[in-house]
């Protein structure tokens, strides 16, 4: 979705404010399954529900917190980090990372991003930091708290 009069000229105007909130999206257990898949991650507590029930102290599996990082960025773009007058958002890194509360399995989350900081780099690039934070509904706590770095490209 488009920000209203966010750009690149305009980033430094968006600096300490929300960007957004995108949608809900639900972290059920086949989408779990399929990331302990991709990464050899099989803990019994992410992909065994019959024993995270028994054992877990959260009555059930849970979301691995890598899976919750990695659908951050999606969600950004949700919201629509990159301005629409930027050819390219890359992926710069991370500054800080903390996982707060554990996302079971079935779950709803969504991402609210505020533009912490926009640094024009040269040459048509603009560095960006953003706080995203991952809502768990219904919950008091996030799941995480991730301040990003992307590289925008004019």
């Amino acid at each position: 979705m488009a920000i209203e009069a966010y750009s690149l000229r305009t980033l430094p105007d968006f600096v300490g404010k929300e960007l957004g909130v995108s949608g809900w999206v639900r972290v059920d257990q086949p989408r779990i399954d399929q990331f302990a898949e991709c990464t050899g991650d099989h803990q019994w507590i992410h992909v065994d529900p019959k024993r995270a029930s028994a054992e877990s102290p959260y009555g059930g599996t849970i979301a691995h917190g890598f899976l919750t990082l990695s659908m951050v960025a999606t969600m950004a773009m949700e919201v629509g980090i990159v301005p629409a007058d930027a050819r390219a958002g890359l992926n710069y890194g991370m500054d800080k990372l903390r996982f707060m509360a554990p996302v079971k399995a079935g779950a709803r989350v969504r991402c609210r991003v505020e533009l912490m900081s926009a640094e024009d780099k040269g040459g048509g690039n603009t560095l960006i930091k953003t706080r995203n934070t991952l809502e768990i509904e219904g919950e008091g706590k996030p799941a995480l708290v991730a301040e990003m770095l992307a590289m925008l490209i004019q």
